[in-house]
């Protein structure tokens, strides 16, 4: 099986108010031949990537997006929670 595990990193190195954390669900699907990355405290926000490292790289581009589409919007973003229990 392919790399896969969780991933928390900041979005905006240089964001003073915030340090805006999320976990990041990453795993190999077959079906997509790709690696995926999903961003559970954010629903539908997800990237991909040929590797696990282009994959993380490319959510980072998202979630940076997300949130500066957000702010522009002036809606509310979640704040991080960190790592998530799951069943």
């Amino acid at each position: 099986m392919q790399n896969q595990g969780t991933t928390i990193f900041q979005v905006y190195p240089n964001q003073k108010s915030t340090d805006m954390r999320y976990e990041l669900i990453i795993y190999w699907s077959k079906a997509d031949n790709s690696f995926l990355v999903e961003v559970p405290e954010l629903p539908g926000c997800m990237a991909d990537g040929a590797t696990y490292e282009e994959a993380v790289a490319n959510a980072q581009i998202v979630l940076a997006e997300l949130i500066e589409t957000a702010q522009s919007l002036n809606r509310p973003i979640p704040e991080p929670k960190g790592k998530l229990a799951y069943a």
